[in-house]
């Protein structure tokens, strides 16, 4: 029998938190690099770097990859011949371990936590709770994969029950590209097939824990229908030309993950859920000597990569610009902007919007004309820093105030990350506004180019409250320009069309 310590529990729990929030994992930054090097599209190419200077960066200062530092979910298999020392269960000892990391005064980390899922959806404040799985297995072990999800990948997880004899490749074929770029690709799909519904998400999920592996399968060929499968669709949904970010480009996917369970004869449940170029997760065994630390790696495990913002890169000062200035920005340019910029997310949004709709002043320093808005929630800042991790969050779930935020608050432009819906991009042009991205997956990178942060208004909203952020070259790409032209709808199709003409036939 093996005898597992409440503290060495909650301490590991705690622990592989922190060391995810800052570290990507071996495999995935190798499988980064290597579609790097691959990439063929400029745009796409200057995404991926700055996500591998992002990572390399984050595990240099051990802050956050991303600003989202996402809802935790752990897979916990336990031996049959383990027992307990301690006095709470198995939830509340992984929360305290989620409450100690997320609280760590040297790294904080981002709480996002709303408790109710409806209605007042406060946040609770230290990232609990956590979502657990518990197995029980063979042997005298705990076995623990820590993992901590984004919203932005979250969000694009797809499910459907196909009839038996319906094929798998035409729905993940159909699916992805309705999912848009809001789950910052290039990451890993992980795919659950049979079971039930809910067996099929959690294998879905799963799935993404494990190694990105997809380069050894095809050097060494397939030994399974379900390697096949995994090939046929790797092959297949980069063929889609979606992109870094959904720019366009010859990588959209790192790995394609499938887990695979017994179904009923009338049923083919399939779960598809994407893992972000944030990805998180760490695997830990407990044996009862202790708390398990994870191994640091090094710092020669990232590439050694520049970012070159390009010859017609434009230095924009915010703080003087008008209408007649934007008009002039191109889809797909690179802008390095300086100056004054607000922040709001959905719960301000929301706000915003009750205080317009019953004829009242918007709070005291919260002037949105003429001015940008960024769709960012930063974590809290440590040290000497102005502001934590603070990269954009995906920028469809404020579509419908676009109208609201561009007539009647005067905004000029908006900056976040992926795609707008059609409805937001025709206001775009009607009102002769901009949309601009950030790259998702840059957090860090990204907050070194904001040299001081204040709340302006409802500072009862956290992490969703307005800021100012002064920022000095922050770099962005115009994504959707005065004329309504998107390179979220033009880069996936020229890349489409060139992949098509490259497949082999």
């Amino acid at each position: 029998m093996t005898l597992i310590k409440q503290e060495d529990f909650i301490q590991s729990i705690a622990d592989s938190l922190q060391y995810i929030s800052f570290y990507h994992s071996a495999d995935f930054v190798h499988a980064m690099h290597s579609a790097y090097e691959r990439e063929q599209s400029d745009s796409a190419r200057n995404a991926i770097a700055q996500i591998l200077i992002n990572s390399r960066m984050s595990a240099e200062g051990r802050r956050p990859i991303c600003q989202d530092t996402g809802i935790v979910v752990v897979f916990l298999k336990i031996g049959m011949q383990v027992t307990w020392e301690s006095g709470l269960t198995l939830n509340e000892m992984v929360n305290e371990g989620v409450r100690r990391a997320y609280l760590n005064p040297d790294n904080p980390l981002r709480a996002s936590i709303v408790s109710p899922p409806v209605g007042k959806r406060g946040n609770t404040g230290d990232n609990t709770p956590a979502v657990v799985h518990v197995e029980m297995v063979e042997g005298d072990k705990v076995d623990v994969t820590v993992s901590a999800k984004g919203g932005g990948s979250e969000n694009k997880s797809k499910f459907t029950i196909l009839n038996p004899s319906d094929s798998v490749v035409n729905w993940v074929l159909d699916t992805v590209p309705k999912m848009g770029a809001g789950w910052c690709p290039p990451g890993v799909l992980g795919i659950g097939l049979g079971g039930s519904a809910e067996k099929a998400m959690v294998m879905a999920k799963e799935g993404l824990m494990d190694p990105i592996n997809i380069q050894e399968l095809i050097a060494r060929g397939p030994n399974s229908a379900t390697e096949e499968l995994r090939l046929e669709l790797f092959e297949k949904v980069n063929n889609l030309g979606i992109g870094a970010q959904g720019l366009g480009g010859v990588t959209t996917v790192l790995d394609i993950k499938i887990n695979e369970f017994p179904t009923h004869a009338a049923s083919l449940p399939v779960a598809m859920i994407p893992n972000c170029a944030a990805t998180r997760h760490a695997h830990l065994v407990l044996d009862g000597s202790g708390p398990v630390a994870l191994e640091q790696p090094k710092l020669s495990d990232w590439p050694e990569i520049s970012w070159d913002p390009g010859d017609d890169t434009l230095h924009v000062d915010v703080n003087n610009i008008g209408p007649e200035d934007i008009t002039k920005w191109k889809p797909g340019q690179t802008l390095l902007l300086s100056g004054k910029i607000l922040t709001g997310r959905d719960a301000a949004h929301k706000r915003i919007q009750q205080i317009l709709s019953q004829g009242e002043s918007l709070p005291n320093g919260v002037d949105f004309n003429n001015r940008f808005i960024y769709y960012v929630g930063p974590v809290d800042p440590v040290g000497n820093e102005a502001v934590g991790p603070a990269g954009p969050t995906t920028s469809t779930r404020m579509d419908k105030f676009t109208d609201m935020m561009l007539e009647q608050a005067g905004l000029l432009g908006m900056i976040g990350k992926a795609e707008r819906g059609d409805g937001a991009i025709d206001s775009i042009k009607r009102h002769k506004s901009v949309y601009l991205i950030a790259v998702g997956g840059a957090a860090y990178l990204v907050s070194k180019a904001i040299q001081s942060a204040k709340v302006v208004a409802f500072e009862d909203l956290g992490m969703e409250a307005i800021y100012e952020f002064d920022v000095k070259e922050m770099p962005v790409t115009v994504a959707v320009d005065s004329k309504g032209e998107s390179v979220h709808k033009t880069g996936p199709e020229i890349w489409r069309k060139k992949l098509l003409v490259a497949a082999p036939s």
